[in-house]
């Protein structure tokens, strides 16, 4: 995409151009930044516990939030929407990811409640830094003006460490509602298997000569 050819972000800073959804290719062709790296190797490895580290959260709250709210200048995604939800007063939700607007998908909780950012496994729809489908900018998002997913990877770990962020417990019903739906998902995929076993394969129709 050539700068004539790249959108306002509409996030009201003409620093940063509108991000786009990731392709499958085109990643990797320069180096990696510290960020970057750090980003892409959580994303590989997933997450097996009930909680995401500090930095990891940071990366999320850079990612939907920005830091314009403690001085910086990243202003935050295009998609950040305010709830209006019951009880959603100053609270905030992704608006790109059909989730909805409810206590349960507000980006960031009080802070001893659990948010959607301290889900271990949560996907964003850009594909942005600190997520699970997190995939790494293309070439063409460092050119002038820059995207926001690019920004962030290379962002300093000073200024990364600068954000605030709390790390709540998980409830124990938000544990068993967890691994009652990876329980359901392991079934569904069972029976998946069963039905393709099951399923009599269809035999080619010879061609009818001519």
């Amino acid at each position: 995409m050539s700068n004539e050819e790249k959108k306002d972000c509409g996030c009201g800073n003409k620093k940063f151009t509108e991000q786009e959804t990731p392709d499958s290719g085109g990643f990797f062709k320069r180096k990696m930044s510290m960020i970057q790296s750090f980003a892409t190797s959580i994303a590989s490895r997933g997450f097996s516990n009930n909680k995401i580290n500090r930095a990891n959260k940071q990366l999320r709250v850079m990612s939907c939030i920005g830091n314009e709210h403690i001085g910086g200048e990243l202003p935050p995604c295009e998609h950040l929407m305010n709830s209006e939800a019951e009880g959603g007063k100053n609270k905030k939700y992704c608006g790109a990811c059909g989730c909805g607007d409810r206590k349960g998908t507000w980006l960031i909780a009080d802070s001893d409640e659990y948010s959607k950012l301290d889900y271990p496994k949560v996907q964003c729809p850009l594909q942005m830094p600190g997520f699970t489908n997190y995939r790494p900018s293309t070439p063409e998002e460092a050119e002038e003006p820059v995207t926001r997913k690019y920004y962030i990877e290379n962002i300093s770990y000073k200024e990364l460490e600068q954000v605030p962020v709390t790390l709540p417990e998980m409830t124990e019903e938000q544990i068993k509602a967890i691994q009652e739906a990876q329980k359901r998902q392991a079934e569904m995929r069972m029976n998946q298997l069963e039905e393709m076993k099951e399923t009599p394969e269809t035999p080619e129709t010879p061609e009818t000569p001519e």
